[in-house]
């Protein structure tokens, strides 16, 4: 008998890393999915250099979530990757033009810098719905005979999907818009606070379409909300009230709070998430310990993993506290 529980401290690794992927990367993607919508060039700079220094640190922890989960959890990946195989190279392929983006348009002269504008534009949106795809792809199940796919390269595009796609874009772009408030200046900051309460609801009308259907796309979430009440309930009402806490904060114009309650709502739509479909890896039938590897293999790994986790936290912070402050147009950044 084991004394520790190899398999769940590895699906606490993961589910952390994924987590603070979505969190961290879900604000640059915003802001790529805002270009268009920038009043002007200038705050289209604004907008990118407030992201340029750190966004490709915020994607380690992708790789920290990915490389988990196939080294953990092999058995995942026998099904996860032919059931999503479209669904994943979008979501690459919208990262590697978002990155592409980057590099290039700083160096873009005045003619050609628009093509790099729809290509930041582009890759982020993309990348977003794939994410947003590939999550109601999970919630909704795949048709599993062993530990093997057996459905079709496309069933997991559907009426669903789609609809968890786009709400993933629109949450993503509140967190573009309120990063945008809090780490800009004029007529960039006075833009993004008109556009995020017209997000907000947005997200919260997602929100409440994709609660209403999911339950109906999978029978264990439904079994879980409706059929056991229980505490679960109180992630939505903590959801409402964060969503009209953010409302009051913009109206007063504080320039963190909305992001940090933006941030809040979706941690609580990712725990929610995590408590409905628990403890499936694989639903409808397959839980993480069904699919995890050898348990020699999971200590072996742990122990680069740990030693991995306190440096990437090391250097995300500092990065995050000498890029602090405001983005002033054609200066960089202002420190407190």
């Amino acid at each position: 008998m084991e004394l520790i529980d190899l398999t769940l401290i590895w699906i606490v690794i993961i589910g952390i890393g994924v987590f603070m992927y979505v969190l961290m990367d879900g604000f640059d993607l915003g802001v790529g999915i805002l270009f268009p919508f920038a009043p002007d060039d200038a705050a289209r700079d604004e907008m990118m250099s407030s992201v340029a220094p750190i966004w490709d640190g915020n994607e380690t922890w992708l790789i920290l979530g990915g490389a988990g989960l196939l080294a953990a959890f092999p058995m995942v990946y026998a099904v996860f990757l032919p059931a999503l195989y479209i669904g994943v190279f979008l979501l690459l392929a919208g990262l590697i033009f978002r990155g592409v983006a980057f590099e290039f348009r700083f160096k873009a002269g005045s003619d050609s810098r628009h093509w790099w504008d729809r290509a930041f534009f582009g890759g982020s949106t993309v990348a977003a719905f794939a994410q947003g795809a590939v999550a109601g792809a999970y919630i909704q199940g795949f048709e599993v005979v062993g530990f093997s796919y057996v459905g079709g390269p496309l069933d997991w595009l559907n009426a669903f999907t789609l609809m968890t796609g786009l709400g993933v874009v629109t949450g993503y772009a509140l967190l573009g818009v309120t990063w945008t408030i809090l780490k800009t200046e004029g007529n960039t900051r006075d833009w993004a606070y008109r556009l995020a309460p017209k997000l907000l609801a947005a997200v919260m009308a997602f929100f409440l379409i994709v609660s209403i259907w999911t339950p109906m796309a999978s029978e264990h979430v439904r079994d879980r909300w409706f059929d056991h009440f229980t505490a679960l309930w109180i992630f939505p009402l903590m959801s409402v009230l964060t969503a009209a806490w953010v409302l009051k904060k913009l109206r007063q114009r504080r320039d963190a709070a909305p992001f940090i309650g933006s941030m809040t709502l979706f941690a609580l739509f990712y725990i929610g998430l995590l408590v409905s479909m628990w403890p499936y890896a694989v639903p409808p039938e397959h839980t993480f310990w069904d699919a995890a590897s050898d348990p020699g293999s999971q200590l072996f790994l742990l122990l680069g993993v740990l030693f991995l986790i306190p440096i990437i936290l090391g250097y995300t912070a500092w990065t995050y506290w000498v890029f602090r402050g405001k983005v002033k147009a054609g200066e960089g950044y202002a420190g407190h």
